[in-house]
């Protein structure tokens, strides 16, 4: 691909920008919008009324769908307080796949004295139509050990979910990034790369192109570098722009190291 706009975050609003990218042309979009909670993202962007906010919402989304592919996906991470109102909008527009809780592993400490406490985001997974991109041996995740013994009998014998793993559940449970996590940049709503290389694995082929209008701190094009795509993203605060390129700039986070198998006792004469 010789495009110009592929690979680069522009440091401008998504809905100016979206006219550098042709319609058809992204397999994923992948975003992470404001929630509109009154967060300092250096702009007034999470801090309208709440008919603003939906108005604006539905704007966008009317103007990054026909970017997508007849067969691309669309990610989108939401609070529970307005992702009714967005499911439905989206729902109109497209087919829902799953809404995905992410448990953040939030310790049970402090929160509201008057509601339960919040500690998950939800996703939706959104497809243009049926035949629409899905690689789940790209993320089924190994089955331990003492499972694989467990599962010896003859009926499971060459069953192939036995050796590559079981289909991710749609509660993802993976820990927010403290301020001490590697991964961590100086941005209040930052997502783990897990996640967001798991949405890319899955739902964009390989040298594929994955959209992020709201790229934040840039995990959705660390996590399309990492795992062979292309990527075209905006951002509005130039702060987040600066983080964004540092952290294209950083060698790969490598892989974590594998466990060395432990060696079988045995008996010799």
């Amino acid at each position: 691909m010789t495009a110009t706009w592929l690979n680069q975050v522009f440091c401008e609003d998504a809905l100016a920008g979206l006219a550098r990218i042709p319609d058809g042309a992204i397999d994923l979009i992948l975003t992470d919008p404001p929630y509109n909670l009154g967060k300092d993202y250096g702009n007034g962007s999470d801090q309208q009324t709440v008919d603003d906010y939906l108005q604006w919402t539905e704007q966008w989304i009317d103007a990054a769908l026909p970017k997508l592919k007849p067969n691309g996906s669309l990610y989108i991470f939401l609070t529970w307080r307005f992702s009714p109102e967005i499911f439905v909008m989206l729902k109109k527009r497209m087919m829902m796949m799953n809404e995905i809780i992410w448990d953040r592993r939030v310790p049970s400490m402090g929160g509201s004295v008057r509601s339960y406490s919040s500690v998950h985001d939800t996703i939706g997974f959104f497809v243009r139509r049926k035949d629409y991109y899905f690689d789940l041996d790209a993320v089924r995740i190994p089955y331990d050990a003492e499972t694989k013994k467990a599962r010896t009998r003859s009926i499971f014998v060459g069953a192939k979910w036995l050796e590559v793993g079981y289909n991710p559940k749609d509660l993802w449970s993976v820990s927010r990034l403290h301020r001490e996590h590697p991964e961590r940049a100086d941005h209040p709503t930052q997502k783990p790369l897990e996640i967001i290389e798991r949405m890319v694995k899955a739902s964009c082929p390989p040298d594929g192109v994955v959209l992020d209008l709201f790229m934040g701190s840039g995990t959705t094009a660390i996590a399309a570098k990492r795992t062979g795509r292309h990527y075209v993203g905006f951002e509005l605060n130039p702060e987040y722009c600066a983080i964004i390129n540092e952290r294209l700039a950083l060698p790969e986070i490598p892989a974590p190291p594998k466990k060395p198998k432990k060696p079988r006792n045995s008996i010799t004469s």
